[in-house]
Parts: structure tokens; sequence; C-alpha cells
């Protein structure tokens, strides 16, 4: 898909404009900054990081998988797996990203994690 048809694909599905605006690139790095968090230990709220996570499933929907490989081995490496869904997309039900949060959970996130019984 090129920038064009990914921009028109965005705007179509009704996308934020920074997203439609950055097109690909921007998704990426988008993403990218995200796993970086996670990385560090990924500390803003459960309901930020469902936002997040939405971004990758929007990556998912748009076919740019092969564009984020790399970024999602990295993001894998970080978490814990869980039968429970941290986060619920009617389009994406196998997506490993949905069932999975940071190993190294901190701040809100963490205090988020325990409330909702996927942390002890």
């Amino acid at each position: 898909m090129s920038d064009a048809e990914l921009k028109k694909f965005l705007k179509d599905n009704g996308y934020p404009d920074h997203l439609v605006k950055g097109g690909k690139k921007g998704l990426v790095a988008s993403y990218e900054k995200f796993v970086d968090a996670v990385e560090d230990g990924y500390s803003l709220n459960l309901e930020d990081y469902r936002n997040d996570l939405d971004l990758r499933a929007i990556i998912s929907r748009a076919g740019l998988q092969a564009d984020v490989d790399e970024l999602d081995r990295r993001l894998r490496a970080c978490l814990v797996f869980s039968e429970e869904s941290v986060w619920d997309c009617e389009d994406n039900p196998d997506a490993f990203w949905l069932y999975a949060y940071p190993k190294n959970a901190k701040g809100d996130l963490l205090d988020d994690l325990r409330n909702e019984g996927f942390v002890e």
C-alpha cells in the first residue's frame, strides 16, 4: 500500500488527523516510541497502554506487519503473556499484543494491572 493509499485508508476509517498526516512513517515511529516505553518500564495507566495497543492493531489492519517485525520482536521480549485479553479488539482476536502486558510495568500501569487481576 502506498503512503497515499494508507493515508486515505486512515482517513476513511476515521482515525485521528495526526495518524493520517503521519502516514506509514508516523505509524511506525509511534509504535517504536511505544515499544521503547515498554522496554524502559511503561508507567502510564492501563487506558493509555490500551490506546497504544490500538496503534498496533491499526498497523495490522493496514497490512504493515512486515514493517514492524523487529519492533514486534522487541515488544514480545518485554511481555508477560496471559490467557485473558488485556484489551479486546474485534478484528484481531488472535493478536499477540492483546494477551500480554509489560514484565516491568510500573507506576499507574502496575497499579491498574493489579486492580484488574493481571498481577498480584
